[in-house]
């Protein structure tokens, strides 16, 4: 019988009636599917709610390396400010002085560098057992060394020196030929950074080692036998970046043994042309004009040459900054070609 009275008692509620007027097994039976649907908006509703702190955190830091993007090989000193601090960013002190400059890149980025950048020594990152300087690693050798400074394999890495772009267009060209491309070089370097007043810190810290895939790219590098084979049917031009006494033989070489002069029909373009007054790197238009000039086809493959392979990378950074596809450097350089006695070399006797 109180069934019945229950649902009379329904059926007679009015629908403006409040809780506290219904009957009570009314009520119950109103409460039972809202107890039933609340469990169903609280799991839902945690599938659209903010994680806890830590892991939030995490999915920003997540978000944000998806989002960083270089926005080229070359980056200036605001947006190396603007990034500073990035978790996917990895900022690199790649400073090389020649032995007769007696000068200490280490102990200088030991005094002065720009804040979280860690050292990259060529001479370390380097095949130890040739007997030329600082030719490249092997893969493997280049990815232990480079994931004990804490790079991995997914961070962008931008690359400066003390002088402005020199050697560290080197260390762009080298993670490049070990098929990193996320690579770009700081344009005008730590004296830029500090003309402008920008933070720099001083020691060294610990790098948390981390994993570093590398595979050679054969395409970016030339060596000995492939010089010679270009030579004996011209494929590449050959862009040398020493100073012109030097390539016509007219000047010392700074290294000891070596016979002055050039690689037959190579051409000469001095890195050091390349540069605005700041040391910064010409626009794009004027470095195109720079290599014309010099009698390069930007438009056909390049192999650059220099000493010893380090300013053969600025003028391969600048090609590819005027959009040239196919471009390498030959690895040994003058320190390989210039040491022996069964390479030809070309010397131009009327330079004035």
């Amino acid at each position: 019988m109180s069934r019945p009275a229950r649902r009379r008692s329904k059926r007679s509620a009015s629908p403006g009636r409040g809780p506290k007027d219904r009957p009570r097994g009314a009520t119950r039976r109103a409460a039972r599917p809202r107890k039933a649907r609340a469990p169903k908006r609280t799991a839902s509703q945690s599938r659209r709610s903010p994680a806890p702190a830590a892991a939030k955190g995490a999915t920003r830091a997540s978000r944000m390396a998806g989002d960083l993007l270089l926005p080229g090989a070359l980056v200036d000193t605001d947006w190396l400010a603007a990034h500073l601090g990035h978790p996917r960013l990895r900022v690199v002190d790649g400073s090389w002085h020649m032995p007769q400059q007696n000068r200490d890149a280490r102990a200088e980025f030991d005094a002065a560098h720009v804040p979280g950048a860690v050292f990259f020594d060529i001479d370390a990152i380097a095949d130890r057992r040739s007997t030329l300087p600082h030719m490249l690693p092997t893969a493997a050798q280049f990815a232990k060394q480079v994931g004990a400074l804490g790079i991995g394999t997914g961070d962008r890495v931008v690359v400066y020196d003390s002088r402005g772009v020199v050697s560290a267009a080197r260390v762009w060209w080298t993670f490049r030929a070990m098929g990193h491309d996320r690579v770009a070089v700081l344009d005008g370097g730590l004296p830029k950074w500090r003309a402008e007043r920008r933070p720099v810190e001083s020691g060294s810290r610990s790098a948390r080692p981390r994993r570093f895939g590398a595979h050679k790219r054969p395409a970016l590098v030339r060596t000995l036998a492939e010089m010679r084979d270009n030579l004996a049917a011209p494929r590449e031009q050959v862009l040398d970046a020493r100073s012109r006494g030097r390539f016509a033989g007219t000047e010392p070489e700074p290294r000891a043994g070596l016979r002055g002069g050039h690689i037959p029909k190579s051409l000469n373009l001095p890195y050091d042309e390349l540069y605005r007054p700041d040391g910064t790197l010409l626009p794009s238009d004027d470095l195109r004009r720079r290599y014309e000039s010099s009698g390069i086809d930007v438009a056909r493959p390049v192999t650059t040459t220099c000493g010893s392979g380090v300013t053969a990378s600025v003028l391969a950074l600048g090609l590819h900054l005027v959009g040239s596809t196919a471009v390498a450097v030959y690895d040994g350089s003058w320190s390989e070609w210039g040491s022996r006695a069964d390479t030809p070399v070309e010397i131009e006797r009327n330079v004035p």
